[in-house]
């Protein structure tokens, strides 16, 4: 081999073998992973942060029982004297009685289902709610309306033999109505008759029956302000309204919408209004 040869022959080889080496070197560097590289999460201790005080709202302003009673009798004091006029109970026990049951308009069952009077359902067939009372939710009945509460305890104690011997009692006697009805059984409570009596004292309330009593001659001077040619209806006029027309002969709208019919407040200009019912009789 000439020299000539052998250096070709040196310089191949060490080229070679630089190759070889770059190669693995490259390969080592692709092989070669980074570790990630983890970041400390510090979670921060929840600090007690005061939450915000919710604003209390003032309360409604509540009612004394006194002004509650009050109340009850501005409104329900002619549906009370109507009946008497219809069934000779006194509007003063009717009064009495509705006050004492319904806590004077506040109780729950008197909320819930308009009755007044706590008349349990019995033979009842209409819509019906379940209250404690002497038992664990018993049935008591359900109106729509008050006036029907009203109407219904008529009913109750007209139509029933043991409440018969109170119709024969005057109808001024507040004091006969209230014992007869706790010996015929209304009510368990010993006290009962006392707190008619009491209640209808307090509030002076047999002066709705002298109303009622005496009613043909505070008619007649009423009749003068009634345009109509019958004082028991009303035409209705341009303007008129249910409320205005209860006002003006001093019932309620509910009697309005009950001694007509009608299903809501509509009425029609030139309508006939009948402002008692059709069966009224001035005698008992």
């Amino acid at each position: 081999m000439t020299m000539k040869n052998f250096f070709i022959l040196l310089c191949v080889a060490t080229f070679l073998i630089s190759c070889g080496g770059n190669k693995k070197a490259v390969v080592s560097r692709t092989k070669r992973s980074t570790p990630k590289r983890e970041v400390a999460v510090v979670k921060e201790p929840i600090k007690n942060v005061e939450k915000p005080k919710a604003v209390e709202k003032e309360p409604l302003p509540e009612l004394s029982y006194k002004a509650k009673i009050q109340r009850y009798i501005y409104e329900y004091s002619s549906i009370a004297k109507n009946e008497m006029k219809l069934y000779g109970i006194p509007a003063s026990i009717t009064l009495a009685q509705g006050i004492l049951e319904s806590g004077a308009g506040y109780g729950d069952l008197t909320r819930r289902a308009n009755n007044h009077f706590g008349i349990k359902c019995h033979d009842w067939e209409g819509d019906r709610v379940f209250h404690d009372d002497d038992l664990s939710q018993e049935c008591f009945r359900k109106y729509d309306l008050v006036s029907e509460s009203f109407r219904d305890h008529s009913l109750f104690l007209a139509n029933r033999k043991r409440y018969a011997a109170l119709f024969k009692l005057r109808k001024n006697d507040y004091k006969g109505w209230a014992k007869g009805l706790k010996a015929a059984g209304y009510a368990t409570d010993k006290k009962y008759p006392d707190k008619l009596i009491s209640i209808i004292q307090r509030y002076e309330l047999y002066k709705y029956d002298r109303e009622v009593l005496g009613r043909n001659k505070v008619k007649r001077v009423e009749t003068v302000i009634v345009p109509d040619t019958n004082s028991n209806d009303h035409t209705v006029a341009k303007g008129d309204t249910l409320y205005s027309i209860s006002r003006k002969y001093k019932i309620t709208v509910e009697e309005l919408r009950a001694f007509n019919n009608l299903k809501d407040n509509t009425i029609k200009i030139g309508q006939v209004l009948k402002i008692v019912p059709e069966d009224e009789s001035d005698e008992f």
